[in-house]
């Protein structure tokens, strides 16, 4: 129970990264770049599915999404973390941080996600050629794209309503630079049970389950290619996986760090650094990954760029 003579509070203040003035600028100038080139680089992707045809198959479509996400998860951080930088003190109204977390947990669970159906979507590609079309078709494409915003967009809802539940008498000092679940239950004066018991939940779907899917997917691609007795056959298939499987291990990689931990073990040096992979740098490598590592894109690139230069 909350004493009634404590304070509810109506704002946190982000501790961002206040502890380290000395970098300040340094930081300023490193997450405004990232925040540029995470925004320039995912509309360009966009750009190019939606405007070539030689890009409109599931693959790309999928990318098409994965970009949208990484722009609504780098619009929902790097903004406020650039004000924090440049202001005395960092402070978000209650309503604002809710709304932050909801947007993060809904990218970031649905980039989790697209990246099982982009799985599944290479291990069709390449365990069954010449049914591809025909079991990846445009409905079912639609329907798992459908899937994904709406059941994350559930998940969000479920996580920012437990959350809206729980009651903040102080201290007000978020240690991180975004409102996220794990710093935000420390700060609760009322029980967190149901909270931590839906997130262990979640993190067993979102980061077992789909892990394991994610898996599955390429352990049977890996096994058909090895299978495969042209060379230039193999090489193929394997530079198709290639840029999918480098960002999978990294963004794994990252929020398994971040999530997968009990709260008391929390760290909030730790926490901001994992934080940083896979809500900054990973929005910013993507389209440079899919980007450099595909013929088709830098193709269709060039097809537009050479169509502006003449």
């Amino acid at each position: 129970m909350v004493n009634p003579n404590q304070t509810v509070l109506t704002e946190f203040v982000l501790q961002g990264f206040s502890e380290h003035p000395s970098l300040r600028l340094f930081l300023t100038g490193c997450f405004l770049s990232l925040y540029i080139m995470a925004l320039m680089g995912n509309i360009v992707i966009i750009a190019l599915v939606t405007s070539s045809t030689g890009l409109h198959s599931p693959m790309y479509f999928f990318l098409c999404n994965l970009a949208t996400m990484d722009i609504i998860c780098t619009s929902s951080v790097l903004p406020k973390v650039l004000v924090g930088l440049l202001s005395e003190e960092n402070t978000i109204s209650f309503k604002g941080c809710m709304a932050q977390l909801f947007f993060l947990l809904w990218s970031g669970s649905s980039e989790v996600l697209l990246l099982t159906v982009m799985a599944y979507d290479r291990y069709v590609a390449i365990c069954f050629p010449l049914h591809y079309s025909s079991r990846m078709s445009q409905q079912l494409c639609g329907a798992l794209a459908m899937g994904v915003w709406s059941l994350c967009a559930m998940n969000a809802s479920v996580h920012t309503g437990l959350m809206t539940q729980l009651s903040f008498c102080g201290p007000k000092v978020i240690t991180h630079f975004f409102c996220e679940i794990p710093p935000l239950l420390l700060l609760s004066c009322s029980s967190t049970y149901v909270n931590s018991i839906m997130t262990l939940v979640a993190d067993a779907f979102y980061g077992g389950i789909n892990f394991v899917l994610t898996l599955l997917s390429y352990g049977c691609i890996i096994a058909s290619i090895l299978r495969m007795r042209s060379a230039e056959g193999k090489k193929k298939a394997f530079s198709t996986c290639s840029s999918h499987l480098i960002v999978v291990a990294m963004y794994y990689s990252s929020v398994f760090i971040t999530y997968i931990s009990p709260a008391s073990s929390y760290s909030p040096e730790r926490n901001k650094i994992t934080s940083v992979l896979y809500s900054v740098l990973m929005p910013t490598l993507n389209p440079l990954i899919y980007t450099l590592r595909n013929k088709d894109v830098k193709l269709a690139l060039s097809r537009i760029l050479a169509s502006f230069l003449h």
